[in-house]
């Protein structure tokens, strides 16, 4: 509902801390109702930018802890891709639908939190420490973000509820919101 008024009323909102694409959906499903009353009443939305932060580092941060205090045996390297597919279910759901919240990237905790998100209509926020690392790096600069996350890793990550919670926009209720994820 904060979303919805902000935005009817001319604010260009920042949802952060999300950690799923339910949360994600839900963000753009009240920015654009407040889009669409401001129309309705000639308001120009033409200035506005609103963005929806997903955490995804700290979503990866969540399933690892989560894996281990559950004991649960899955790879290091489907794990660090968890965020990821995350926000690329996301981003591709946005494009679909049309939104006009712009996802937001944040939290990162490996060089695919940047890579992987290469050539999307996205914004990153990446630290100095990052972009060090990355000028650095010899990482081809490419379109990858809809390249989906490799089969084999989205499999392994599958057998995880709490990472189908995060994944799937049927995920998560909104009740269930503040109760998910590394808060």
């Amino acid at each position: 509902e904060a979303f919805e008024e902000l935005t009817y009323r001319g604010v260009s909102i920042n949802a952060t801390v999300s950690f799923t694409c339910a949360q994600a959906i839900a963000v753009a499903e009240a920015v654009e109702r407040g889009l669409a009353r401001r129309e309705a009443e000639g308001l120009s939305t033409a200035d506005m930018h609103p963005v929806c932060t997903i955490m995804a580092g700290r979503t990866d941060d969540y399933l690892k802890a989560w894996v281990k205090q559950h004991d649960v045996m899955i790879s290091a390297e489907a794990l660090d891709m968890a965020g990821v597919a995350v926000v690329k279910n996301a981003y591709r759901l946005y494009k679909e639908r049309g939104y006009r919240t712009k996802l937001l990237v944040a939290a990162f905790r490996n060089q695919h939190h940047w890579e992987e998100f290469i050539g999307g209509d996205i914004v990153l926020t990446i630290t100095s420490d990052w972009q060090h690392k990355y000028n650095g790096s010899d990482v081809v600069i490419q379109n990858n973000i809809d390249t989906p996350v490799a089969d084999e890793l989205l499999d392994e990550l599958m057998k995880l509820d709490e990472f189908k919670k995060a994944y799937f926009e049927e995920g998560l209720k909104p009740e269930a919101f503040e109760h998910y994820g590394a808060f």
